[in-house]
Parts: C-alpha cells; structure tokens; sequence
C-alpha cells in the first residue's frame, strides 16, 4: 500500500501481516480519489473512515490536505496501528477511536463533508449504513457517503444513492443526502 498523492506522496504503508483488513487497492483507491477531487476541494473536508483497518484511506486524505479525519475501528491492533503511522507521518489531526461502527453512527454528533466505509464484505446489516447516515444527517450539505463493496450488493434502490462505479473486483456506491430521488 502506498499513498497516492499529496504531501506524502509515495510513502509506503506497512501494516502488520496480523491485522484483519482487506485494505482498497492502490488502483481503487486512485479511481475514487479522482473522482472526489473533482467534486471536492479535498483541503477543506472533514472526513469519517469507517472499518479503517489500517488507515490506507485516512492517511491519503490527509495526504491531500484534509482538515481532520475521524478513524473508526473496532479491532484494537487496527487502532493503534492507525495512530502509530499517522504520529510517524506527521498527521496530528488523526482522531482515531476503536468502536463498532454501527454504534458509533447511532450516537455520533458530528457532520462531515465524506464519510468512507469499507466493511468487511460478508458483514451482515452493511444495507443499514447508508439508511443511517441519510436519517441521522451525518453529512453535510453537498456530502458523501461511499460505501465499499462486493458486487453481490445493490444500493440503488435505496434513498440518497448517486452512482455506482467499479474497479476490478471492488464497487463504491456513493450517496448524497441532498438527493432525494429514491
């Protein structure tokens, strides 16, 4: 894994072989970078990572100027490997915290800009994410949610969703609260 772009551009992230993630792949993660950078000023967005892992995704939005980064990630050695690399980065915005994302979306506060979720694929309840982002209003006007997934699943149906893209073996579903439509 390495960072795409940025400030920190080429830095390679070397997560423990013990760690229980799928991390996106470079070719992925450099795909839906392009697109957010064509619909956001990435150096004015407040970030929620969701499943983490090992902060692939929060170390590259930092990378590219983000203001802060919230880091969600139940299993511990996830946590604290995320706060390990961003210390050793440079990254001092890094909120990282272990909880169980579902229970972190039903009491969270805050709004942001883009919230990035990448679930374990065969975790059960996934289809309650964007359902919960939208009626809670986590995001800001004009923000995202996007959903890494297999293919099995099908968001368009569901309410806010914008577009569906796919890179290989992964899709991202992207969702806007300001659409209406579904």
């Amino acid at each position: 894994m390495r960072i795409i772009s940025g400030s920190h551009k080429s830095r390679v992230i070397r997560a423990p072989k013990n760690l229980p993630v799928r991390p996106t792949t470079d070719l992925a993660k450099e795909a839906l970078f392009n697109i957010l950078v064509n619909n956001f000023d990435l150096s004015e967005v407040m970030v929620l990572d969701l499943f983490a892992g090992t902060g692939n995704i929060t170390y590259e939005f930092f990378s590219r100027g983000a203001i802060g980064v919230t880091s969600i990630d139940a299993d511990l050695r996830c946590v604290n490997f995320i706060r390990q690399t961003a210390k050793e980065f440079g990254f001092d915005a890094v909120l990282c915290f272990r909880s169980d994302a579902f229970r972190f979306l039903n009491h969270c506060e805050n709004q942001y800009d883009i919230i990035f979720c990448d679930p374990p694929y065969e975790l059960q309840g996934i289809g309650e994410i964007p359902k919960t982002v939208i009626d809670r209003k986590l995001l800001k006007p004009g923000g995202w949610l996007v959903m890494e997934h297999s293919r099995e699943y099908n968001f368009s149906e569901m309410k806010g969703f914008l577009q569906q893209r796919k890179y290989g073996k992964v899709n991202f579903s992207i969702f806007s609260a300001d659409d209406e439509s579904h």
